[in-house]
């Protein structure tokens, strides 16, 4: 069923809360919804608006956005080793992790508490504490706006990299994503060497599905701030991936910055929010706009602020980084 909506406020959609508007949005269930909205042809600009948990409006849109809203989450297969599960796009994110961790099923346990519906996914290719949608996902379905017609796309053809996937490139502007299809397993498979979580998990008993899962949730609470009290859209940069030469060079003026290898490669990824830290950032504030104290890839809305200040800080928080290591950070919220 659609649910359109002109001249749409959009600062109940977005978690940075601005004020801005949309000429037109449509909430979506189906395909047929799509094959309707596209019927009497293509709108010069259009994208799809999910969470608005990733995105930062800098001024009112002046096309299409399309919300998907359909709920369904269904079991295709269960071996008893592994659960290939297909999720709908409405679905949000973490009510997706609750439901595998209710069920015992491991691999996406750490990626819980991200804001955001389930087909914006595959787009960021999110990820949190060492693991990435990109380990689960096996195929994506999406609605192809220029043909009509619906395809399925395999894990191999995603292009799947640091929150990088061939939707954000060749793909974007051209497909909708309708449903994805996960593999999860019934065997323990814990990954806790990232940051905290090794020790937040033994203090609740031990590698358990349960208490990984509660672990990450107290972690980012306590880290992060809430977008319903205090306008943000999480990381707001990406870790920079550099030449291990860059990073040697680094260390040996930093020796406690943290670095991680990129395997298979000559790369190394840095800590973003510790760059931003030691370039004097971390709790900054200009007017309304500011710096999360707790967590320096957060940039907060402290009330009121447009997306242009928010837009701005960011600008200031790359070049401080660039001028005390010489390093580029890049955003990794869409900007429009």
């Amino acid at each position: 069923m659609i649910r359109e909506f002109e001249a749409a406020d959009l600062q109940p959609r977005n978690s940075f809360h601005v004020r801005q508007r949309a000429a037109r949005l449509v909430e979506f269930e189906t395909v047929a919804d799509l094959q309707a909205v596209f019927a009497t042809g293509i709108p010069e600009r259009w994208m799809v608006l999910s969470g608005g948990n990733n995105i930062l409006f800098t001024e009112d849109y002046d096309g299409l956005l399309l919300t998907p809203v359909s709920q369904g989450i269904a079991v295709l297969h269960d071996d008893g080793v592994s659960v290939s599960v297909r999720v709908d796009a409405g679905v949000e994110w973490d009510d997706l992790v609750a439901w595998a961790v209710e069920r015992g099923l491991w691999g996406i346990e750490n990626l819980s508490a991200i804001p955001g519906k389930a087909g914006a996914a595959p787009v960021q290719n999110i990820g949190a504490y060492g693991r990435e949608a990109g380990d689960v996902i096996e195929r994506v379905e999406m609605y192809c706006v220029e043909s009509g017609a619906t395809l399925t796309l395999d894990r191999a053809h995603c292009a799947f990299g640091y929150r990088e996937s061939v939707f954000k490139h060749d793909l974007k502007g051209r497909i909708v994503i309708t449903a994805i299809e996960i593999r999860l397993s019934r065997t323990p498979q814990p990954h806790l060497g990232y940051g905290d979580v090794e020790r937040e998990v033994e203090a609740r008993g031990g590698a358990a599905l349960r208490n990984i899962r509660d672990a990450i949730c107290a972690i980012r609470q306590a880290k992060l701030p809430d977008p319903a009290v205090t306008g943000n859209a999480g990381s707001f940069f990406k870790n920079p991936v550099v030449d291990a030469t860059v990073a040697e060079k680094l260390r040996a003026d930093y020796p406690d910055m943290p670095a991680y290898p990129v395997p298979e490669t000559c790369k190394v990824k840095l800590a973003a929010g510790w760059l931003i830290d030691r370039a004097g950032m971390k709790g900054f504030r200009a007017g309304r706009v500011g710096v999360h104290d707790r967590q320096a890839l957060v940039l907060v809305n402290l009330g009121g602020a447009t997306g242009r200040e928010v837009l701005d800080l960011a600008r200031a928080v790359q070049s401080k980084v660039y001028e005390r290591f010489g390093i580029a950070i890049d955003t990794e919220v869409n900007i429009l």
